[in-house]
């Protein structure tokens, strides 16, 4: 092997680990219940083309939902990784997904991302908990990434001019890919280089996606400027529209303090024009991110300046006066559709993350094009379209290398997969640059590691959780035939291959695995599972007492409590609730889901008061974006109060009425729409 580069002194980039606090409510534990949602009704946002819809994934199986999280503030410890030269410190959360989570122009001493005041945890991605700031990479199925709220690879490299350079990677368990980034700073100009890699490691077509997402600040007078004179229009009524821009009915857009409810623009680059997106301040400066042409899509994503946006910037953190928005980019025009990528296949593109300054009197003139223009002027100044182009074919080697040290450990699930391959005599398909190391047999997935190397799936005790989810077929097929030695009698390998099963829509098979974990040792795990058949089924009785048998052997688990307490209020069993609620623990019973749940009864059996009084201290810490809960349970209030007035029942024409002439309290709107 060649010898490096001696180290240049002149601007050189450095790569350190430190950890420092930030104020953060905790994460808390991850829910032992797999995430069994049935899927949904076609979404019009997905396009015409059936492909994206068979495309998509519905839950987070086999990841468990981080839903343990609150709203405690405290001063937390955060591992970072931080790399700086002379014109930019680029610091990443190495436990959170690997999260871009500052870009400081040293000169300017200006940050270039949006840092919110408290970083709050909320119900927004795949696997529930997600957070606002900074720089996130999603990819494999359409939302906020599995692993963003999780600790990924991390590990230090050396490019061929002898920088530090810093990789995290991961083996994504939903489509069986490997991803990778690399970052790297420019020595002659302030830009952060991130080059993706994502490998297909399967022997088959897979639906692909990528979307890179950005948080920059939201100011008035800020402007976001792309190369583009219309968009796909997405306002959260489940259609798209292919819109003017900047000007829609009449309003500038471009201008996110324009905008009253939550929307998405994504950007109709024509072909051939060269790929970028960047916000701009009043003075003309701003960030502006830019790519090799594979990642043509870009995106604006805003709350709105409504009460329901303006709610949802305070959940996540933001200051009154210190809102954000996203820029994101896309391997398609839009998130609805997913991309083939073929068998054994990799990608690979460059972004480039840069500070700009135009001209502030054409930024914000009249002209959009000539905006545009402007923008990109200063952009190919900075780092033309061609080096860009040829700086990915130049960073080969420094995705291909293996990594100086390690500096974090992610998911034993790529060491596993690797191990399962060779076992196998299959072809590996890690490359040297992705080194996942050894399964620990204590860890995570110590029990699959035994099924591995011993044939058997280790009992785990029924009232212990079942541990972590696979659901590769490989996988599969294994606990199969570890089952059928044992002539199916093993709890836990059929709990598992239940959940298997569920995960490849073959629901009877589900049934029948949970009901022969049953047979072999009763668990409040197999019960919950075969509840929430029930209800998926229509059977709202069955699933009923099915959850109460569970909450029976699983105590007081919160998870469980609010999918029991929804079966019983589905079920309209009022009185089975109020008998169940009062065996809880008072910490259970002071969640947020719960107080809703027991606030949603209330107002069913009409006591109004009391429900309201209720609804009025939830402080619902995993609301879903989209979510309408709170704000329909105080319009159901209104609605039954009105209706007890006037002396006649609630009717849909009462419902709107009321929807339309009344405001509910902040806190609790969360309307995107």
């Amino acid at each position: 092997m060649p010898a490096m580069p001696p180290k240049r002194v002149d601007r050189m980039t450095t790569l350190r680990v430190e950890t420092i606090s930030i104020a953060a409510s905790s994460l808390g534990p991850s829910s032992p219940l797999p995430d069994l949602r049935a899927a949904p009704a076609p979404d019009a946002a997905a396009g015409p083309d059936d492909y994206h819809r068979r495309a998509h994934i519905t839950g987070c199986l086999p990841y468990r939902v981080q839903n343990g999280f609150d709203r405690a503030v405290a001063p937390r410890p955060f591992r970072l990784a931080v790399l700086e030269n002379d014109h930019l410190r680029a610091t990443f959360l190495l436990e959170l997904g690997g999260r871009l989570w500052s870009l400081l122009h040293k000169p300017t001493g200006r940050e270039l991302l949006h840092q919110p005041r408290v970083l709050h945890f909320a119900n927004i991605a795949l696997c529930n908990a997600w957070f606002a700031g900074g720089v996130e990479w999603n990819l494999a199925v359409r939302g906020h990434a599995a692993h963003t709220c999780s600790p990924v690879f991390a590990a230090a490299g050396r490019t061929d001019d002898g920088d530090d350079a810093l990789r995290i990677y991961e083996h994504d368990r939903f489509r069986e890919l490997l991803w990778q980034i690399d970052f790297l700073l420019l020595d002659d100009a302030p830009v952060l280089l991130a080059r993706p890699r994502v490998i297909n490691t399967r022997d088959e077509t897979v639906p692909m996606y990528w979307w890179s997402n950005i948080a920059v600040p939201e100011r008035p007078g800020h402007r976001v400027v792309v190369p583009a004179d219309h968009a796909w229009h997405y306002d959260y009524d489940r259609t798209v529209r292919r819109v003017p821009v900047p000007f829609r009915d009449g309003t500038d857009v471009s201008y996110p303090t324009n905008s009253l409810a939550a929307h998405d623009y994504f950007y109709d680059v024509p072909a051939g024009c060269r790929p970028w997106i960047a916000s701009l301040d009043p003075a003309g400066c701003g960030l502006v991110h830019a790519s090799t042409s594979r990642l043509g899509g870009r995106k604006l994503f805003v709350w709105g300046t409504g009460p329901g946006g303006q709610r949802w910037q305070r959940q996540l953190g933001a200051d009154a006066d210190a809102g954000y928005i996203e820029l994101q980019a896309g391997l398609a025009a839009t998130q609805g559709q997913y991309l083939p990528i073929g068998p054994r296949e990799q990608w690979s593109w460059l972004e480039a993350y840069a500070p700009l300054a135009a001209d502030a009197a054409i930024v914000h003139g009249p002209d959009f094009h000539a905006a545009g223009e402007n923008v990109q002027a200063q952009l190919d100044n900075m780092l033309p379209q061609e080096r860009l182009e040829s700086l990915l074919a130049e960073t080969a080697a420094l995705a291909e290398r293996p990594p100086r040290r390690v500096l974090q450990r992610g998911s034993d699930y790529g060491a596993l997969e690797q191990l399962r391959r060779q076992t196998a005599d299959d072809e590996p398909v890690a490359p040297a640059a992705m080194d996942f190391g050894q399964v620990d047999p204590d860890g995570a997935f110590g029990p699959w590691l035994a099924l591995l190397t011993a044939g058997d799936l280790p009992e785990t005790p029924p009232d212990e959780p079942p541990g972590e989810f696979i659901t590769h077929p490989a996988w599969r097929e294994m606990l199969t035939r570890s089952l059928a030695d044992h002539h199916g009698r093993d709890a836990t390998a059929q709990l598992h291959l239940g959940v298997m099963a569920f995960r490849d829509g073959d629901l009877d098979a589900a049934e029948q695995a949970w009901h022969a974990s049953l047979t072999a040792s009763p668990s409040a795990w197999a019960l919950r599972n075969l509840a929430v058949l029930a209800g998926q089924r229509g059977l709202a009785d069955e699933a009923a007492d099915l959850y109460l048998q569970a909450t029976r052997l699983a105590g007081d688990l919160l998870p469980l409590a609010i999918e029991a307490g929804g079966a019983l209020l589905a079920a309209g069993r009022l009185d089975d609730l109020d008998d169940w609620l009062a065996t809880l623990d008072p910490a259970v019973l002071a969640a947020g889901r719960m107080r809703l749940l027991v606030a949603w009864a209330a107002c069913r059996r009409g006591d109004l008061d009391e429900a309201e009084a209720l609804l009025d201290r939830v402080d619902l810490a995993d609301v879903r974006e989209g979510e309408t809960s709170l704000t329909d349970l105080w319009f159901a209030i209104q609605a039954r109060r009105a209706a007890d007035a006037d002396g006649v029942e609630v009717d849909d024409a009462l419902t709107e009425r009321i929807r339309q002439t009344l405001t509910p309290p902040k806190h609790i709107d969360f309307r995107m729409s």
